[in-house]
């Protein structure tokens, strides 16, 4: 996605830094005396990484979270000073750039300890790892019965001064259902993984284990730190259960290109799946599944545009899609912005109904804008 620093684009995602920030404190409020890590890995979930952590330090938020070692660095690289945690890694990432900025690493297996131990004597620096334990996502983390090993290495390695020892941690499999019996027995696990740890006399200087969903509805995980990412984008882990409150920050919006008359009869887009029972007037909006709107939305979908919501008709294309404006034409014209989604404060399409309409999650549907779309930021003290 291509940022543009305050000019607009015909198809543009406009981020709300004030929504960020509101997030946040609501973030804070329910964690009550956790830290809370904020996570901006995947380009900040497409809002852009280094904007949205900014604010969030700004608003209180007291590290930030990525998968990688490159959107870590990139992170050092923008200025920000704050502690980071980098998670999904291999054995040949480059650790020897993690070392040097100063970034914790998560370790999930006995060859990566290795592999960021070697990095460090390389630099002649003191590298900082957290453990990441697998306590029943199945999925990254280090397996309970390498966990032994893996704990002795790191021992040795922090008897040695190679590295410091911060930070052990877990994420959930089924936190979107705040009573389901696995967050308990994870929990056990977890508790289970610090302990063996002091059995090694290693002492972390902090635990987390709750994601977005659990630190909305489960305070009791809250531990010694949270680490919500979606909710930072104002977007509910558990839609069932409520919002909380939360300001969803992205709008995806474009300019209306045409406005033109369609007679009755006449088909609309690729394939004539819309034929138009009357005359009518349509808009075409330049945004298409190239800019990050599904192809399957295709006359599903319905664009906020001149005050309300107008159905869209025939197939989403590469570059555009069509609106039907029927008899309520009055007052659209070219230039006029069609929002595709947005808050929905105003009535408008929210990512919420592309997901159900998609049968997906809100998280895909703010990542799907990309390619030509311009990304504007609002709001915030930048």
């Amino acid at each position: 996605m291509a940022v543009s620093a305050g000019v607009n684009g015909q198809v543009e995602a406009v981020v709300d830094l004030d929504a960020i920030a509101h997030n946040v404190g609501v973030l804070r409020a329910h964690a009550g005396d956790a830290a809370v890590m904020v996570v901006v890995k995947a380009d900040g979930y497409n809002h852009g990484a280094v904007e949205v952590a900014r604010t969030a330090l700004a608003a209180g938020a007291a590290e930030l979270g990525v998968t990688t070692v490159a959107e870590a660095v990139a992170l050092r690289e923008a200025g920000i000073e704050a502690p980071i945690l980098c998670w999904l890694n291999i054995c040949d990432a480059d650790y020897t750039a993690a070392v040097a900025a100063e970034i914790e690493i998560g370790i999930s297996s006995a060859e990566q300890l290795d592999a960021v131990a070697a990095a460090a004597r390389d630099l002649g620096e003191q590298a900082v790892v957290s453990l990441k334990v697998d306590t029943g996502l199945n999925r990254n983390g280090i397996e309970q019965e390498v966990y032994p090993v893996v704990l002795a290495a790191l021992r040795k390695q922090v008897d040695e001064g190679v590295v410091r020892f911060r930070a052990i941690f877990s994420h959930l499999a089924h936190a979107d259902e705040p009573y389901h019996p696995t967050i308990d027995l994870q929990r056990d696990r977890f508790l289970d993984a610090i302990a063996a740890a002091k059995e090694y006399g290693l002492e972390p200087e902090l635990v987390h284990l709750a994601n977005s969903a659990a630190t909305l509805t489960r305070p009791d995980l809250a531990f010694d730190m949270v680490r919500p990412g979606i909710a930072v984008y104002g977007l509910t882990p558990v839609p069932d259960i409520g919002d909380f409150e939360l300001r969803p920050a992205m709008t995806f919006q474009a300019e209306v290109a045409l406005v033109k008359r369609v007679p009755k009869g006449e088909g609309v887009s690729y394939g004539h799946e819309w034929i138009a029972p009357a005359d009518t007037t349509v808009a075409l909006i330049p945004a298409g599944y190239a800019d990050g709107v599904f192809r399957t939305l295709g006359g599903r979908m319905q664009v906020w545009v001149g005050g309300r919501n107008r159905p869209n008709r025939g197939r989403v294309c590469m570059d555009q899609l069509v609106v039907d404006l029927d008899d309520n034409a009055e007052g659209v014209a070219e230039g006029d912005t069609a929002i595709l989604f947005g808050p929905g404060s105003h009535g408008e399409p929210r990512a919420q109904d592309w997901a159900d309409l998609l049968g997906t999650i809100h998280y895909e549907v703010v990542c799907a804008p990309r390619g030509r779309v311009h990304r504007r930021y609002r709001g915030g003290t930048r």
